[in-house]
């Protein structure tokens, strides 16, 4: 596992044009070449990838989604789980012509991320599973389901999500205004959708590790709570061609807080030929 610093703080504050299929998601296409797909996280929206979609159009095909229920995508249906997503996934890349793509998700994303390549191995050229979880021990699970539960009746929560996924540092807190902005307009119901399939979601293809076969990137935070680096260096020594970094000093929001430190792991995982020292 490597361990990468970085003070670089994210952008990302302007609303993003979209596309949406014929079945309601939305999404942005920027750029040509090898296409390389983003799925956000629970509450977040397509722009939370701003600083990847700036950096890779340059190089690659970039279409970033909008989660179902978030930003301009229309909600999935009332208990879904994380297989649900993943097949949701799988008809997004019918409905936009993919045969075969890079695939990054963040947090939720990464989940999603996750079960495509174990599920559709074929569609799938690398995969980059960024603060994903794997395996929660008994107290996270717990706090995550409680977290869920409440959703029904206290709304969506902004207050604590922001104190979890950022420090007190300077460099975050551009990163932490905008987070708030997307957690405060998300649709309560798609919202409530997606956040009970992640916190169930954490084992759902964690035996799929050793199968997968496509370039694994496992990247993290060394701070964050919930998407530890141990987890990332857990399902890295299960995949074949799979290798964890962690940008040191930085939680859940890494893709906005460390953008260049993210996007240098990412172009490094994108030219991928034999595994990274």
């Amino acid at each position: 596992m490597q361990t990468v610093t970085s003070n670089t703080s994210g952008e990302g504050g302007t609303a993003l044009p979209r596309k949406t299929t014929v079945r309601g998601a939305a999404y942005l296409e920027a750029g040509e070449g090898e296409p390389l797909i983003l799925i956000h996280g629970v509450g977040m929206r397509l722009e939370a990838w701003a600083p990847q979609i700036e950096a890779f159009a340059k190089t690659h095909r970039v279409i970033a989604v909008d989660m179902p229920g978030h930003g301009g995508s229309e909600k999935i249906a009332a208990r879904s789980t994380v297989r649900d997503f993943v097949d949701w996934f799988g008809r997004f890349l019918d409905d936009i012509g993919i045969d075969r793509a890079n695939l990054a998700g963040h947090s939720m994303g990464a989940l999603i991320s996750g079960g495509a390549a174990a599920t559709f191995a074929n569609r799938i050229t690398r995969v980059a599973y960024l603060n994903g979880v794997y395996r929660r021990d008994p107290a996270a699970k717990a706090a995550v389901l409680a977290r869920a539960a409440a959703i029904r009746t206290t709304g969506v929560d902004t207050a604590g999500p922001l104190l979890r996924w950022f420090g007190d540092d300077p460099q975050s807190q551009r990163a932490r205004e905008l987070t708030r902005t997307w957690l405060e307009a998300v649709d309560p119901e798609g919202y409530a959708i997606a956040y009970t399939a992640f916190a169930n979601g954490d084992e759902a293809y964690a035996d799929c590790w050793p199968s997968v076969t496509c370039p694994a990137l496992f990247l993290t935070g060394s701070g964050d709570p919930n998407s530890t680096p141990e987890m990332a260096e857990q399902m890295a020594s299960l995949t074949p061609n799979g290798w964890a970094r962690v940008v040191d000093g930085h939680r859940h929001m890494v893709n906005l807080t460390a953008p260049e430190s993210v996007n240098a792991l990412m172009a490094e995982w994108l030219n991928y030929r034999e595994e990274p020292a």
